[in-house]
């Protein structure tokens, strides 16, 4: 009797129930706008981690492993006009072995000066010596280990600490910033045909034994990423894997220039989907939206490879030390803005290979 009583009053009522057609129509428009919005962010790691890939992969933050880093939105949500000054972006590659603590094996600055005449890449050698807020004086790749944590690791406290000692010790402000990893870095090299390198100096792998000449050379990913892995046997150990780290970077940026991916929105989303749900980016899509706005800007998408001039430590730490005269010189053109006149008067100290 109950269940009768129940289907004549929904027979009853069923004349008024408002039809399903427009409310599943305007669901489905949301749901439109989110995945666009998503690919909009998305696309943006890919472009900046081009740009700024210094041979160990792209984003690590992601919204279900750790969040947003706290970075201030400097250049604001992408409705506003264009940024006019300089912008500094923080790149750190990690090493994130389950076996060791993870450690900051590469930190770069990616520069695009005012004038957007062309980025250009910063190399902070990773055994530098510097003041850790909150852990005294250590090697600056530590950083993100501190911040991090030995035990329950947070790569977001991570970066935040290490945009803190670089911060403190360059004086510039950091824009925003991403970390990189190994794991797209393959998919990237090789979605782009291949990364075309001429190594000034032969590298033999202490993993895989392969010998890179000291000649041009084109890389698949997994020959890049065991290039980039390579400090052991080198002249200047972490400092000529920057180099080399730079060179990789200059020549991916070549190549995805040459063949439109940088600036293509088409070729980017085809990029986007092989490389696939590893790559997101931090601190928001606003921000990244931005700074890839300022892509077609620059005159020139060839970068300018630098790094911090250190000498070796005496001692028996194996730190670096900054040189005392040209690292507050370059510190000094990156702070003002004027890295031109900087490479102009220090030839020798730009990365010639090609």
């Amino acid at each position: 009797m109950i269940e009768d009583d129940l289907r004549a009053a929904f027979g009853r009522h069923e004349p008024l129930t408002p039809p399903t057609g427009p409310l599943r129509a305007a669901i489905d428009r949301l749901a439109a706008r989110r995945r666009q919005r998503r690919r909009r962010w998305q696309a943006g790691g890919v472009a900046l981690a081009v740009l700024g890939v210094l041979g160990v992969g792209v984003p690590l933050f992601t919204p279900e492993r750790a969040g947003t880093p706290p970075t201030a939105d400097l250049i604001g949500a992408s409705d506003r006009p264009l940024a006019t000054g300089a912008v500094t972006v923080l790149l750190l590659g990690i090493d994130s072995r389950a076996s060791v603590p993870p450690l900051a094996d590469s930190v770069l600055l990616l520069h695009l000066p005012a004038d957007r005449s062309r980025p250009y890449l910063i190399s902070l050698p990773r055994d530098l010596r510097v003041p850790i807020p909150g852990h005294d004086t250590d090697k600056l790749n530590a950083a993100f280990a501190f911040g991090a944590g030995y035990a329950s690791t947070d790569p977001a406290k991570g970066y935040e600490l290490t945009r803190q000692t670089v911060a403190n010790l360059t004086g510039v402000r950091i824009d925003t910033g991403v970390v990189l990893t190994y794991s797209a870095l393959r998919s990237l090299t090789n979605e782009v045909g291949g990364v075309p390198v001429c190594l000034p100096e032969q590298v033999r792998s202490a993993h895989t034994r392969r010998v890179f000449p000291a000649a041009c050379q084109r890389l698949d990913g997994t020959a890049a990423v065991d290039l980039l892995r390579q400090r052991y046997g080198l002249p200047e150990g972490s400092q000529d894997r920057d180099r080399n780290a730079r060179i990789f970077a200059t020549a991916l940026v070549r190549s995805a220039s040459d063949q439109g991916l940088l600036t293509n929105p088409v070729r980017l989303a085809k990029l986007l989907s092989t490389v696939g749900p590893d790559l997101a980016v931090s601190p928001g899509d606003a921000t990244m939206l931005d700074l890839t706005r300022l892509i077609p800007t620059l005159r020139s998408l060839e970068p300018v490879g630098l790094s911090l001039p250190a000498n070796e430590s005496t001692g028996p730490s194996h730190y670096l030390e900054a040189d005392p005269k040209l690292a507050p010189e370059l510190l000094t053109a990156l702070r003002e803005d004027r890295l031109g006149d900087w490479v102009g008067r220090h030839p020798k100290l730009v990365d010639g290979a090609r």
